[in-house]
């Protein structure tokens, strides 16, 4: 069987992709409460759990997950004696960060220069829409023939293991013989990439203690220790003078072998201003894929604007650290911690708290599946080969996984390319891109089942 009717079918399938797109991007499915209410998670949650019904999924569940949150759960039997695939999405997203920078709101979808933006475009709302596409253009020619299973997550952006958990006390719930991920991207539009790595995480928050109150700083400064001047000190001792991460006991020198970034596209990606230097040492794909990279991605202090001339009395950071396979996850928060711990100057009292934690993955590229996702995306993608690449990112979930069923198949897929911007402002999918891949999977699921027969 040829490529073209799959092809045929996705194709006429786009329009109700891009209004259903459009309703799931709606909701502001934050799960972090201090920002956004629970209302916008739990209706996105039904939003896919209806989906699932409607496209005769048996045994749709909202799991309620230890986080606070719920995930997605739907199974849909394939002809007797077929293999089964986990298909992953999330629904939950990033907060949208200063809504007045978006050149349309966040939460609408809208289509501009050939592409549709919004929150959660493509992470991973779009994901979601692409194995629906997928499964729907299966029906259309011959059924679906392998037995699926789906989970939509609820709070992969926050990393606070909800579903990692709830797998844990429930291993027979997502046992399957492959996983699709459908939360990565190609590493160009047009160019078919499955994702070999993952880094991990860890996400701590730091506050330092100097004062029992803030102080005038005309009175007390010179003398009396600045919580926030010490904060500044602190979180310098995280990199050297050229931007490398050093955080004392963790090793840093790793090579990346596949697929290289040129720093060109790199800086264009990621839209480095003129003159301004990266950071780090080695190739580019050496230092957002194999090597750790701390962020300092929040500070409490007081804002500009109607800030007082006073000395702080504490301050507070949260860290993320980017851990690379070859690495535990849990260690380098305990390295991260001591840094912290030890680093801090004047004496000032250190408290850490750990918020969020993920091991990094390594896909086995050697295994059945991979042979026929590399068929699917070469029949879907005319021309061209699969790539693999790494991924700075992290999905907690695959490590979970991998320990859970380590006889399965892993696979990394996605419409996260640069052009979208996840987890910026102004993040947008390419419907081309989500045409291509809902095919692509649509072929691999084909070609995975004939070679289970084989």
């Amino acid at each position: 069987m040829t490529a073209r009717p799959i092809s045929e079918t996705v194709a006429s399938l786009m329009p109700r992709a891009r209004a259903e797109l459009a309703e799931l991007v709606a909701f502001p499915s934050v799960a972090d409460p201090a920002q956004f209410p629970k209302s916008g998670c739990e209706a996105a949650a039904k939003w896919v759990a209806d989906a699932l019904r409607a496209e005769d999924f048996t045994d749709v569940a909202l799991l309620d997950t230890p986080d606070g949150t719920q995930s997605v759960y739907g199974y849909l039997p394939g002809p007797e004696g077929a293999p089964t695939v986990l298909l992953y999405a999330h629904y939950d997203v990033q907060p949208p960060l200063d809504e007045s920078a978006w050149l349309s709101p966040p939460f609408e979808l809208t289509e501009r220069d050939g592409r549709w933006y919004g929150r959660g475009a493509a992470d991973c709302k779009g994901g979601f829409i692409m194995h629906l596409l997928a499964l729907r253009a299966l029906k259309a020619n011959g059924g679906v023939p392998v037995s699926v299973k789906v989970i939509a997550e609820g709070s992969e952006e926050q990393g606070t293991g909800g579903l990692e958990r709830y797998a844990e006390a429930h291993p027979e719930l997502l046992a399957a013989d492959t996983i699709v991920i459908g939360d990565t991207g190609n590493f160009r539009v047009g160019l078919p990439t499955v994702t070999a790595t993952l880094r991990g995480m860890t996400m701590l928050r730091v506050q330092l203690d100097t004062l029992e109150g803030n102080l005038h700083s005309g009175q007390f400064g010179g003398a009396a220790p600045d919580a926030l001047a010490a904060m500044i000190q602190l979180l310098a001792s995280l990199r050297d003078e050229n931007g490398t991460t050093t955080v004392d006991g963790l090793t840093g020198d790793a090579d990346w072998d596949g697929l290289q970034y040129p720093e060109a596209e790199f800086r264009q990606d990621a839209k480095v201003l003129d003159g301004v230097e990266l950071i780090g040492t080695g190739t580019v794909a050496d230092r957002i894929w194999a090597r750790p990279a701390v962020t300092v991605i929040g500070i409490d202090c007081p804002p500009v604007v109607g800030a007082t001339p006073s000395v702080q009395a504490s301050a507070r950071a949260q860290i993320s650290l980017r851990v690379p396979p070859g690495h535990d996850a849990a260690e380098a928060a305990k390295l991260l911690t001591a840094h912290l711990e030890s680093r801090a100057p004047w004496g000032a009292r250190v408290t850490v708290e750990q918020v969020g934690q993920g091991q990094p993955f390594r896909a086995d590229m050697s295994s059945p599946a991979y042979t026929a996702m590399a068929a699917a995306m070469r029949d879907a993608y005319p021309g061209q080969e699969m790539q693999s690449s790494g991924m700075g990112g992290s999905i907690p979930l695959c490590n979970t996984l991998a320990g859970l069923y380590p006889e399965a198949e892993i696979l990394l897929i996605g419409l996260s390319e640069p052009e979208a911007q996840i987890h910026a402002v102004n993040e947008s999918v390419s419907p081309e891109e989500l045409e291509r891949m809902s095919v692509t999977e649509a072929l691999f699921l084909r070609n995975y089942a004939e070679s289970k027969k084989a």
